[in-house]
């Protein structure tokens, strides 16, 4: 979706309109700030404290009225008048916030500063839906292949990156995402922001579910819209059980410099 900067309610709209499309579904997951758009100047005036969350509420009717599981990008939570963090939700089919992802990497590079308005969450969440483990991570996490392997090691069976990626890398987003769900022998499904933000600049899109060998099942390489992708966990299993790379990390990767 092309989330309109800091206008809630429009972008309400926009994913309520865009969910009408699902039929049916065991999960639906959204991209990053999509309540706000990427604009770090908008994320504080946008933010929720979490007991009377407008975006919590709104994703809860939705997972009732779907009768799904929705992992909800993120939105901006509010602790404090100090402390804000980008906040991923995950609401289970009876509409009861089943956990919540801190954004573990702030981007704050290129005229971007995250880390000015956000605090940087402590913690990996993998996080249970019928019985299927998700590992959860939001945009720039994805820069970083330890947060994915700490997950497949804890037994992650799909990843999540909810991102509102600028257009200006897609050579990244191709390689990471493909390349953590190869590594990790993991489903991922990477969610992206689509169109234009604030200075002329633009999220990338082409949200894309990608299986354990690398293979794209489904994406949308450009422009709004609803993509959707069948997992088979049970082959996913038989080729790990196969190749059994993880049973070859070392102990120790000490580096001896010559």
């Amino acid at each position: 979706m092309c989330a309109a900067i800091g206008d809630k309610k429009s972008n309400f709209e926009k994913i309520k309109q865009l969910t009408s499309l699902i039929e049916k579904t065991d999960v639906i997951v959204l991209p990053e700030v999509w309540t706000v758009g990427w604009s770090c100047k908008d994320f504080i005036k946008s933010g929720e404290y979490l007991e009377n969350s407008e975006t919590i509420k709104f994703l809860s009717e939705i997972a009732k009225e779907k009768k799904c599981n929705i992992i909800g990008g993120s939105f901006v939570r509010k602790v404090d008048e100090k402390t804000y963090f980008n906040t991923c939700p995950v609401i289970d089919r009876q509409g009861q916030l089943k956990a919540l992802y801190d954004k573990n990497h702030l981007y704050s590079y290129y005229g971007c500063g995250e880390g000015e308005y956000i605090t940087k969450g402590e913690n990996p969440v993998m996080v249970n839906l019928d019985g299927i483990n998700f590992g959860l991570t939001i945009c720039y996490d994805i820069r970083f292949p330890e947060i994915y392997r700490a997950y497949r090691k804890s037994g992650a069976d799909i990843f999540i990156n909810s991102a509102a990626w600028a257009s200006t890398k897609p050579m990244q987003w191709e390689m990471m995402t493909r390349s953590r769900a190869i590594e990790n022998q993991t489903f991922m499904v990477a969610v992206n922001q689509f169109g234009p933000m604030r200075n002329n600049e633009t999220n990338l899109g082409h949200s894309r579910i990608i299986d354990y060998n690398g293979s794209v099942l489904s994406q949308i390489l450009s422009g709004e819209g609803v993509i959707q992708a069948e997992l088979n966990l049970v082959e996913m299993y038989k080729f790990r059980e196969k190749c059994t790379i993880l049973n070859d990390i070392q102990k120790s990767y000490e580096v001896k410099s010559v």
